[in-house]
């Protein structure tokens, strides 16, 4: 009887174990995962007290300066993104999908004539964390021997699709000589064709050092770029490419970005 009495108690207790050793574990996960990010300030900071950025390049440690990035296959509207690039003296960075590159040739290469930065966003655009390592390893290689073969420039850069990356990823990356570069602010323009709210959203992000997520192909997203670049150039941001941020640093591969 005195067994019976205390079953419950033990039962109760057991599970009580249980219960902490497996949020215990959960933490023990989360944290492990939980990837460290480096800013451009950080980056930078990095460098040698009196190294100088490359001659003809805004030095980000005086400036205040902005990096526009933009994802996906670099379709029809592209070149019209890129004439209001140059009226705006504004340098980016295209992470370029690989799968569709060999389709306009002719606007990867004035990607790279006009003095803009290209990244590799992969051949597929598949979610990296969910993917094996041979299959890692050829979305970011097949990519970058497209972009070298149209450019002669081979990436340094990656942005692993919707963001997603983790330690696995970020070992792959390194061995490849990629660092990655998530971002500061998106305009969630892939969510809507607002083109108010997409501007509103890119401004009310937008700070010193910051990296903006946009996304051409999305039929918003264009019409919205007179205003934010004149009003990014009207509050005094000088725009570079996500390599310029950086400088006189360099992106180190595995390395995070933000």
């Amino acid at each position: 009887m005195t067994f019976l009495k205390r079953r419950p108690r033990l039962l109760i207790l057991l599970t009580l174990a249980v219960a902490v050793v497996v949020t215990a574990t959960v933490v023990l996960v989360i944290r492990a995962n939980r990837m460290q990010t480096v800013s451009p300030r950080e980056q930078r900071d990095r460098a040698a007290p009196a190294a100088r950025t490359p001659q003809g390049q805004v030095d980000c440690r005086r400036a205040k300066c902005i990096a526009l990035t933009f994802d996906g296959n670099p379709g029809e509207p592209t070149d019209r993104l890129m004439d209001l690039l140059k009226k705006y003296k504004a340098p980016s960075t295209f992470f370029l999908e690989g799968r569709r590159i060999h389709q306009f040739p002719d606007v990867v290469r004035r990607i790279a004539e006009d003095g803009h930065e290209i990244g590799d966003h992969t051949w597929t655009h598949p979610v990296l964390t969910d993917a094996s390592d041979a299959r890692v390893r050829e979305e970011l290689r097949r990519t970058a021997r497209a972009i070298s073969r149209l450019t002669g420039r081979t990436p340094t850069l990656m942005r692993p699709p919707q963001g997603r990356t983790d330690d696995r990823v970020s070992r792959l990356c390194e061995e490849l000589g990629m660092a990655q570069v998530l971002w500061t602010v998106t305009a969630k323009d892939y969510a809507t064709d607002d083109t108010a709210l997409i501007t509103d959203r890119v401004l009310k992000g937008a700070d010193r050092d910051g990296i903006i997520l946009l996304h051409p192909l999305h039929k918003g997203t264009l019409p919205a770029m007179p205003s934010i670049l004149k009003a990014l150039d009207e509050q005094g941001y000088t725009f570079v490419t996500v390599s310029q941020l950086l400088a006189p640093s360099r992106a180190e591969p595995g390395k995070i970005y933000k």
